[in-house]
């Protein structure tokens, strides 16, 4: 394990907080053991490629070879307002999905990475900043991998009680970040309309619109 980690090391650039999170991946369990680390693009995010040996359930000893990206972890939230049943959301363009689709403005939920903070404070920064309202109390709901196969990001998400009086500024996100984005405040069951013909397709989006409308639904039945 010590020899990996030098290993990781030498080959390591960038911001010390970067170095921290690829010394701190696991390098052993009771199936796996990695055996190699390799950095092989290092921008916002990195691209590694990570040699493994996997015991596997058959008995025999694989190694295996995968590209991991590691964009570092990040925090999503969806206010809602239970007096006018509405919820606050995004604008903005989506470089992946206009490659892959065309669209030029994705709708999704308030989200931001962690960049070294807790994820609470994140996500408070993050709203006041790209929605333009000043929260402090949010809930914390679960975390989720959205794509473990090959992305290494775990996402914290929150829900939050909001109302029109807690809006400070138009938000809109930083330009110096290169955000442009447009508040968009709906129902949550337009929220779901726009999921079920094809306006919403960011998963993390979708996963904490179906939570609440669920969640909304299983409280008015008593």
């Amino acid at each position: 394990m010590a020899a990996l980690v030098l290993a990781m090391s030498n080959k390591m650039t960038g911001p010390k907080s970067d170095q921290r999170r690829l010394k701190s991946m696991k390098t052993s369990g009771e199936t796996v053991h990695i055996c190699d680390v390799e950095i092989i693009a290092h921008n916002k995010g990195k691209l590694v490629s990570v040699s493994y040996e996997q015991h596997r359930r058959d008995g025999e000893q694989q190694r295996r070879k995968r590209e991991i990206y590691d964009n570092g972890n990040s925090a999503v939230v969806l206010p809602y307002d239970s007096e006018r049943r509405t919820v606050l959301l995004t604008r903005q363009l989506r470089l992946p999905v206009f490659l892959q689709d065309g669209i030029e403005r994705t709708v999704e939920a308030c989200a931001g990475k962690l960049d070294g903070e807790e994820a609470e404070q994140r996500i408070v920064k993050e709203m006041q900043e790209e929605l333009g309202y000043r929260i402090t109390n949010v809930q914390r709901l679960f975390e989720l991998y959205v794509s473990p196969a090959a992305i290494m990001e775990k996402i914290s998400f929150f829900t939050c009680a909001y109302s029109p009086a807690d809006r400070v500024s138009g938000g809109g996100g930083l330009k110096e970040e290169g955000e442009d984005i447009d508040v968009v405040e709906t129902t949550l069951e337009e929220a779901a309309a726009m999921i079920a013909n094809g306006e919403i397709v960011d998963a993390k989006t979708v996963v904490l619109i179906q939570y609440l409308s669920s969640r909304m639904q299983a409280a008015a039945r008593g």
